[in-house]
């Protein structure tokens, strides 16, 4: 059975050396998470996810959920247990405003729990996931009733949370949704219409189900500027707060997937279930984007997440497994054949691997603590900045994360060879559940065309320019510093590339659109490709800050430093290539007529 044990060590060398905590101390909810206390906060996460979520995994690839006549699910044997344990030790509520009965704390410690949520039990961690994500909407655009009767009980995990965008007919283009919302004279809306790809659509572990529905009012404009969005529960709140009659909401089936089998992903039907609207009228999209924001972040680090668990996994197995010898002689001359970690081409793969876990988790962590500048600052500059930072690497946490997270799964099965095809080992079910991240919260081709069609350009590229100038400076201040070269002159390679390819797009897509559409996921990559490098510069500026205070961490910081120096020489590279098919430009791309293909 694969195995997991949550990064807490590498995660708190984040926010203690190369993003101190402590500087944010300003913050609302940061006064609270001293070093000490964030690490026995995360000790004690990562004792949850190992011991109760990781075994669970399995058993929920295999039996998956079940649809009853009566329309009712039950998930997995366990999860119900295991959901409140996660609910009775308050996780749920870790970061959620203490006025709703949360915690809190700073938003940057959900996300590294959503880390390790994922990699212990991915389908598992979705039900509180897609919760959290409906309590931040609520929170920004809910009434005052609506968010004194749902978010409280949904805080505590009492109640659950869900999105509902998706129908059978529309896919991402939410402008042609036909799910319809009817006034019924007291306040409410009857709302009928039928949704797709409801992830913890239905279930047993949960007491309600609060779902936010996109609709469109009767009389509404036609396309996006028409689209309202309602909240409507399972069953309707009394007014003690309990719940009531059963809802005209249903689960219609379940959906058979490729991967994630522990969650219920569900068609959902609405048959005129009362619905109140939240925000304004024909300004749904507008409040769902505070979940859809909050679930690519989210989803990014599942990508991340799946890759870690992975990795794990394939560096146990590469110590342990036996076959062929050394290049150089054998290694282990008592053994009858070396382990295959001695081989440079099986270190190739997992050094690729465990050098994106670690930028990939740092981009995280430094994203996250923009979100929580944004959220709780009281400048207004330094909101403005941070949220220019969130809109502009959001698709580029969401894209490059679950693209490469997928690609690292497959390059972690390969480590096993036979073994990996092979449903015992557990590698398969990392890839196949690591697959739905590249798709879900907008499929990865759309991430890239919203950083290159509306991100780039967006308030005249201030967000854009500030990248490069923050990289840049970086590059600047540590130029000098011998030990930094092997770092920063990759990285201003790399962000010379990155810099190079927004002009070409500046010079070349206004007249011809489809140069942008054509280049735009390999901008992403390229864009992804130098964030992750720059967090390899931090972390190794403050590797070799701690080598300088002795204590004993030379061995683990000399490991940081030798992984961010295979990034730097054996990935960062692809940079060049990724502005080189970039200018080539789309007439390869458009120049085949529609019946050749």
């Amino acid at each position: 059975m694969p195995v997991y044990k949550a990064p807490v060590e590498d995660v708190m060398f984040l926010l203690n050396d190369v993003f101190p905590i402590e500087r944010y101390n300003n913050l609302p909810g940061f006064a609270d998470a001293t070093p000490d206390t964030v690490e026995a906060i995360l000790a004690e996460g990562a004792k949850l996810c190992e011991e109760v979520f990781a075994p669970l995994n399995r058993v929920g690839d295999e039996e998956g959920c079940v649809r009853h006549p009566d329309g009712t699910v039950t998930t997995p044997k366990g999860f119900k247990a295991a959901y409140e344990a996660f609910t009775s030790g308050g996780w749920m509520g870790l970061s959620a405003p203490e006025e709703y009965g949360g915690q809190g704390l700073p938003t940057t410690l959900n996300s590294v729990m959503q880390e390790f949520l994922s990699s212990a039990n991915l389908a598992l961690g979705m039900y509180p996931g897609l919760t959290q994500g409906a309590i931040a909407a609520l929170v920004v655009h809910g009434s005052d009733a609506i968010k004194k009767t749902y978010l409280p009980k949904m805080v505590e995990g009492t109640w659950t949370g869900t999105m509902n965008l998706t129908e059978s007919h529309c896919g991402t283009d939410l402008g042609l949704l036909k799910t319809k919302a009817v006034p019924n004279g007291d306040g409410s809306y009857a709302i009928t219409g039928t949704k797709i790809f409801i992830s913890a659509g239905e279930h047993h572990m949960a007491e309600n189900i609060v779902h936010l529905v996109l609709a469109r009012i009767e009389g509404a404009p036609a396309g996006t500027k028409g689209i309202s969005l309602f909240v409507v529960p399972k069953f309707i709140v009394k007014e003690d707060g309990s719940p009531g009659e059963h809802n005209g909401v249903s689960c219609g089936s379940i959906e058979h997937k490729m991967g994630i089998h522990g969650n219920a992903t569900c068609v959902m039907n609405y048959d005129g279930a009362k619905g109140w609207l939240i925000g304004q009228e024909n300004r749904g999209l507008n409040a769902m984007f505070v979940m859809m924001n909050e679930a690519r972040l989210a989803v990014g680090i599942q990508g991340l997440a799946q890759s870690e668990v992975a990795y794990q996994n394939a560096v146990a197995y590469a110590k342990d497994r036996l076959q062929g010898r050394s290049l150089t002689g054998a290694k282990f001359p008592d053994k009858p054949a070396d382990p295959i970690i001695v081989h440079p081409d099986v270190r190739r793969t997992l050094l690729s691997v465990k050098a994106f876990n670690e930028a990939a988790r740092a981009l995280v962590i430094w994203t996250a603590l923009k979100s929580d500048v944004a959220h709780r600052s009281s400048d207004e500059a330094e909101r403005q900045s941070a949220d220019d930072h969130m809109g502009l690497l959001t698709p580029v946490v969401k894209g490059v994360l679950t693209d490469l997270g997928f690609d690292n799964a497959v390059r972690a099965q390969q480590m096993f060879g036979g073994h990996g095809y092979i449903e015992e080992w557990g590698m398969s079910q990392f890839v196949r559940d690591a697959r739905i991240t590249m798709i879900y919260e907008g499929a990865n081709g759309i991430q890239a065309m919203d950083l290159v069609g509306r991100k780039l350009g967006k308030d005249g590229g201030r967000a854009i320019m500030s990248f490069f100038n923050e990289v840049g400076a970086f590059c600047q201040e540590n130029a000098a510093d011998e030990s930094m070269k092997p770092f920063v002159a990759p990285l201003q390679q790399g962000l010379g590339h990155l810099q190079q390819a927004t002009m070409w797009f500046m010079q070349n897509a206004m007249a011809k659109p489809d140069n942008a559409g054509a280049g735009a996921t390999d901008y992403m990559h390229l864009f992804g490709l130098v964030a992750m490098g720059y967090m390899w510069a931090k972390m190794a500026k403050a590797a070799n800050a701690r080598k300088a205070q002795g204590n004993g961490v030379a061995q683990k910081m000399d490991a940081k430093l030798l992984t961010g120096r295979f990034f730097m020489e054996r990935m960062m590279p692809e940079t060049a290539t990724r502005l080189a098919a970039i200018s080539t430009g789309a007439d390869a791309t458009m120049a085949m007529p529609i019946e050749m293909f």
